[in-house]
Formats: C-alpha cells, structure tokens, sequence
C-alpha cells in the first residue's frame, strides 16, 4: 500500500513542478508560482517536425541547468523504481518499468509546454529515461548479485 501511495505522491509532485511556471530550482520563492495555461498551444503545434520540443535549450549551461538536470536524473530515476516496486513480479519488469516511466515523462514534457513560462524537451524526456535507466539497471545488478551469493 505505502509503495502505491509513494508512486502516486511523486507523479503529483512532478505533475505540480511542471505544472509552475518560471521554476528556478535555486529560488523557492517561485516553487508555488500560479499556473497559467498557453491557450494558443495544441498538441500539434507542440509535437509537429520543427518545433522547439525537438530543438536544444535555450539557457545557459549555470548552477540552475546543473540543478534542473540532477533533479530530472533523481526524481524521474526514483519514479522509475517506484513503478517497478508497483509492478507484479514477472519477466521483463524492469523494462515494462522503463517503458511505464518514460511515456510518463513524455506525457509530463508535452504538458510543460502548455504553461507559460515552461517549455517541454524531447531531450528531458531522454534525460529522465536514463534516470530511470541507471536506477533500474543499479537494482538489477543489486538482485542479480544478491542471487549470486545465496
């Protein structure tokens, strides 16, 4: 039960960040932003060849990218451990895992860029997969050598 509730908990702590806009990981007075919707964006203009969802950041390499960066990395990594601890036991979970955790972060980017003041990354969507991918794979090696030693 408290696994559901910890999944359930930091997909709507993620969803809230994404939610604010002119997040400053480095300021906590903008982490409780009022949310404003960008009514001219549509999935098609966020998603279509060219858009900026494809394109690379237009910030600066600073201590904010760097602190953005290692929290994509952790929370998404720790979601990704979540949604494996989430799952039945059977072949193929922590792939079936991965793949839970990154439609999640696709989906989570996709609605970053319809708040103003945010913008949504295939690259994060990258960046949170192999979050997810180190912690799952790191959990693997942990059973793999637990099994070893018996």
């Amino acid at each position: 039960m408290l696994k559901r509730i910890l999944l359930i908990f930091l997909i709507l702590s993620i969803s809230k960040f994404s939610h604010t806009p002119h997040l400053l990981v480095t300021d906590p007075s903008t982490w409780t932003n009022s949310s404003v919707w960008d009514h001219n964006a549509t999935v098609w203009s966020i998603l279509r060849p060219g858009s900026e969802f494809y394109t690379s950041y237009t910030y600066g390499f600073d201590l904010e990218f760097i602190l953005r960066k290692i929290a994509h990395l952790s929370f998404f990594g720790s979601l990704g451990l979540l949604f494996y601890w989430n799952l039945k036991k059977q072949k193929y979970r922590h792939l079936k895992a991965w793949f839970c955790l990154a439609a999640f972060a696709f989906l989570d980017e996709i609605h970053q860029a319809f708040i103003i003041g945010r913008d949504g990354r295939i690259v994060d969507v990258m960046i949170d997969s192999a979050g997810a991918a180190i912690m799952l794979f790191l959990l693997f090696l942990l059973q793999r050598n637990k099994l070893a030693n018996k």
